[in-house]
């Protein structure tokens, strides 16, 4: 199904729409208030809006601060930046202290496309999920994208969440579906082979499966938008069920996804594994198309890996 709206608006709608009965609720944006459509929110709530500029460290302990008096503050900006510049308040004002921050990484993996390394934020998860006290998490579409807001909004603590910058293909027909933070999502069952994806290769995911039904591949598909807390019985599963895992992330293959699962099954259920993401070099530039194809995110070159490891 087609999809015009990005995840980043549908963040701002879902906002909107709980701070009419939440006024605690507060949006705060570093410069990002019409690249994160965030405007509506701020013309509509002007005093639940903060608008900080460039200033990343700062805005994340605003929020904190906002935290401690009972506020539920969400931080927009983009992730590159919030995720790098502002790691050290991250840690210490959000984490430590365990404050009640969700911190909206927009625009995140490959989305800024042609600016290159210095906006691609490809080794944000890993960062986030190094870090005691505080979850991440990365919505597969815009339905998924309303669903983990209003958990966020109900949820205590802090969280690292990233989307991208543009529209991305749905993989749900609607928002009327179980959601559970730290629980996957089983989008495809199969016994031969399990893909893992999170955030945008779900929909890259969901493709290689169902070019390998037609090889006769029966390919198990699970939607991880929670990469901490991780869902490790399902992963376990996946490894002692299907005894081949791939994993398809748009980020670093060092501490991302890909590492996450690995974590798992190299304890619990060892069995062959290949990680698909970006590799240890500064992503090359280009729209996000052309970056997944360049390395391999791609629906046709997950079908032949799955074979390859099936064959081994």
């Amino acid at each position: 199904m087609n999809n015009t709206i990005p995840n980043r608006k549908v963040i701002c709608d879902t906002l909107l729409e709980l701070a009419r009965e939440d006024r605690d609720i507060m949006v705060l944006a570093s410069d990002s208030r019409g690249s994160a459509a965030m405007a509506p929110f701020a013309a509509a709530y002007p005093e639940q809006f903060v608008e900080v500029g460039i200033a990343e460290q700062n805005i994340v302990g605003i929020a904190a601060g906002l935290a401690h008096s009972g506020k539920k503050p969400f931080v927009t900006s983009p992730a590159c930046f919030l995720s790098m510049r502002s790691i050290e308040q991250i840690k210490v004002d959000v984490a430590y202290s365990d404050t009640n921050v969700k911190l909206v990484g927009i625009s995140g993996g490959v989305s800024y496309g042609a600016l290159g390394m210095s906006h691609h934020s490809v080794q944000d998860i890993a960062v986030a999920r190094a870090i005691p006290g505080l979850d991440v998490m990365l919505p597969a579409d815009r339905h998924e994208t309303k669903r983990m807001i209003e958990a966020l909004v109900q949820r205590e603590g802090g969280v690292y969440l990233r989307i991208g910058r543009n529209p991305v293909e749905d993989v749900y027909e609607s928002d009327d579906y179980e959601f559970e933070i730290g629980k996957a999502v089983t989008m495809r069952r199969g016994n031969d082979i399990t893909i893992i994806a999170a955030g945008e290769t779900v929909r890259v995911a969901l493709d290689a499966e169902a070019l390998l039904r037609e090889a006769g591949v029966s390919c198990r598909v699970l939607n991880m938008h929670t990469i901490k807390p991780l869902d490790e019985a399902a992963v376990i599963a996946a490894a002692k069920e299907t005894g081949r895992i791939i994993t398809v992330e748009e980020h670093s293959i060092f501490g991302g996804l890909g590492a996450a699962v690995a974590e798992v099954v190299v304890q619990h259920a060892p069995v062959p594994m290949k990680l698909l993401g970006i590799p240890d070099e500064p992503a090359i530039a280009g729209t996000t198309a052309e970056v997944f194809r360049h390395y391999g995110i791609t629906a046709a070159n997950i079908r032949q890996v799955a074979l390859d490891l099936l064959n081994k």
